[in-house]
């Protein structure tokens, strides 16, 4: 998801140290633990919302020169092969993820670039990694061991203005489009962007959510403003999905996070809410605690006459990350988020969606990449849930609406 730049600077407050808004402890060796582990490994695990693409595409990442590091075992990022095994990881939708710089132009182009970067690394290591067009080919590939590698669209400016693109990008292996981004573009108004342009969709935005229910593409509503998603829920013939967004009751003011009667909505319609890993988004409070913190440091700069990233800023920035450090959630703030959706909408309308390699430095304890995924089973296990509610928390919520927007899409 990259952070939008207002909200960049939260994240300046990097430290060796750290500390939590709770701690849970996790022991390996605790028989339920082992179970979650059995668990994670027994069933797909889907997460709707990884930015490899983006990371490597930063990274000058080039496959012809570079086989055995990214994607299959690295140290940098979130995100690599040996990882995702090791947290029991089958299906990552790789993010297309489209700055809204390139609103202004290029977005086709750029999209093109990141689709062919997937398609590589599959062609590359046909023995890891697989296309994850269907639910059924994830199924296939799931049973001969292989990490299928769908593809949802972060920002619908690829599209342009030109309709025959959401066909295009769907024969190009897109199942997902995030109507929009951190601004305002053609299709509809953003969640982080003062200027509500259209007040919801633009009239261009409403043919394309109905060209998405007719090729088949999911419509995803996480980043929208609240006025899109109201009106994509009365369009859409489809279910919908908020790939990689949280819930507002945890963040008051945050409008990015889905509140309670959007999320009662959205499973009416039969669509899912997937969670987002990163902290700011699983707990107000240390959004309010880091706010403080940037303010706090800004004062320091402005006093000092430096600006952030002016050389003579470092040692003031140095100082204060060692009087402050950083502040992260906690693998049981997830798992109150999934409660939370459960309590208000059902265990039907809830999945996973991390944002893993797009929060940068805010993913909560015990979550902080792919081989944790069966740190938040096990909480799930602990707090009463069923190998059956897990097994729909890790994929089957997810099938049930890409199936079903393949089924309206077939008859349309």
């Amino acid at each position: 998801m990259r952070i939008p730049i207002p909200y960049l600077f939260a994240f300046i407050f990097l430290s060796a140290c750290n500390q939590t808004m709770q701690k849970t402890i996790i022991s390996h060796e605790d028989p339920l633990w082992i179970k979650a582990n059995d668990l994670a490994h027994k069933y797909i695990i889907t997460d709707g919302h990884v930015d490899l693409p983006y990371r490597l595409k930063k990274s000058n990442f080039r496959l012809e020169k570079e086989f055995l590091g990214i994607p299959i075992q690295t140290t940098e990022g979130d995100f690599d092969y040996m990882r995702a095994k090791k947290g029991g990881l089958d299906a990552p939708f790789m993010s297309i993820y489209i700055p809204a710089s390139y609103q202004e132009g290029g977005a086709k182009m750029f999209a093109d670039s990141l689709i062919d970067l997937v398609t590589g690394i599959i062609r590359s290591h046909p023995d890891k990694f697989a296309p994850g067009l269907t639910p059924q080919q994830i199924d296939e590939n799931f049973k001969q061991g292989l990490i299928s590698l769908p593809m949802g669209m972060e920002n619908g400016a690829p599209i342009e203005n030109d309709l025959s693109n959401v066909l295009y990008f769907f024969n190009r292996g897109i199942r997902y489009i995030t109507l929009t981004h951190s601004k305002w573009n053609q299709i509809c108004d953003s969640s982080y962007d003062q200027d509500r342009h259209w007040q919801g969709l633009s009239p261009f935005g409403r043919e394309v959510v109905a060209e998405m229910n007719r090729v088949g593409i999911m419509v995803d509503v996480s980043h929208v403003s609240d006025s899109t998603f109201y009106q994509v829920m009365r369009i859409s013939k489809a279910p919908v999905i908020a790939s990689h967004s949280s819930c507002r009751k945890f963040t008051p003011g945050f409008e990015r996070n889905m509140d309670d009667d959007m999320i009662r909505l959205l499973a009416d319609h039969n669509g899912v809410i997937q969670i987002n890993f990163g902290s700011t988004f699983l707990d107000g409070e240390i959004e309010k605690k880091r706010t403080e913190q940037r303010e706090e440091l800004q004062e320091l700069l402005n006093k000092a006459g430096v600006n952030y990233g002016d050389p003579g800023a470092e040692k003031i920035i140095d100082d204060f990350q060692a009087k402050h450090p950083t502040l992260y959630a906690d693998v049981e703030t997830v798992a109150n988020h999934i409660d939370h959706v459960v309590k208000i909408a059902g265990i039907d309308h809830v999945g996973i969606g991390s944002d893993f390699d797009g929060v940068g430095d805010s993913l909560p304890t015990g979550l902080k990449d792919v081989s944790a995924y069966p740190n938040l089973l096990y909480l799930l296990l602990k707090r009463g849930y069923s190998e059956v509610d897990i097994a729909k928390i890790c994929y089957q919520n997810v099938w049930r609406v890409w199936n079903e927007v393949n089924r309206i899409a077939a008859n349309s």
